[in-house]
């Protein structure tokens, strides 16, 4: 299971200070960020694991692999938690998937640091994961009770992913990016109760 997956160090409950918060205000694209923590608590995470696969959500993960550079990619429906398990543990990862995110993720992280300065930026970040982690480990568990799966690294992976996801949205409005950055329809797909469990051969598996 991929490391970036895992939530065991992610930061807990870090409200902002009076003072960071005035200074995270005072830019847009922190602003931006800011509300964005705000509204991470009202999503209803994992919600929709294993569902038949609606024509919006499959229209987000094909743009999705599109604008990584995977036009081709299959979607395909994970349909429970003992698929997602074989899934995480398959060998078969795309290396040019997990490099293209890498990339993007850097080169959202220096644009994002010119405009706003790395010390805000990284004020900014860990504010969201720390929203972000309030909601999505219970989420993933209660889930997993409800698909008959109490599995605690899966658990943990399920939680890991989506706050990553959170982190690399709030990337996108960070550098002021637009609303079809590959990391922008990602989240969507977590926003729309889904774990995208990323792209395996030329298949992109959602759960």
């Amino acid at each position: 299971m991929h490391p970036a997956n895992d939530d065991d160090d992610l930061p807990g409950d870090l409200p902002l200070s009076e003072e960071d918060e005035a200074a995270l205000a005072d830019l847009p694209q922190l602003a931006a960020v800011v509300r964005f923590a705000r509204m991470l608590g009202s999503i209803g995470w994992f919600r929709a694991l294993g569902e038949p696969l609606g024509g919006t959500d499959r229209a987000t993960a094909e743009s999705y692999a599109a604008a990584l550079g995977f036009p081709d990619a299959y979607v395909a429906t994970v349909a429970d938690w003992e698929e997602a398990e074989a899934v995480a543990g398959t060998p078969d990862w795309n290396s040019e998937w997990w490099e293209v995110e890498e990339q993007l993720r850097a080169a959202l992280t220096a644009e994002a640091g010119d405009l706003v300065g790395d010390e805000l930026l990284e004020i900014a970040l860990t504010h969201v994961a720390a929203k972000a982690a309030e909601g999505v480990r219970e989420a993933a568990e209660n889930a997993a009770m409800r698909g008959g799966n109490a599995d605690d690294e899966l658990i943990r992976a399920a939680a890991g992913a989506a706050i990553q996801a959170c982190h690399q949205a709030a990337l996108v409005l960070a550098a002021d990016g637009d609303a079809d950055h590959p990391f922008a329809l990602k989240f969507r797909l977590f926003e729309a109760g889904r774990w995208p469990l990323g792209i395996a051969g030329t298949t992109l598996n959602l759960f």
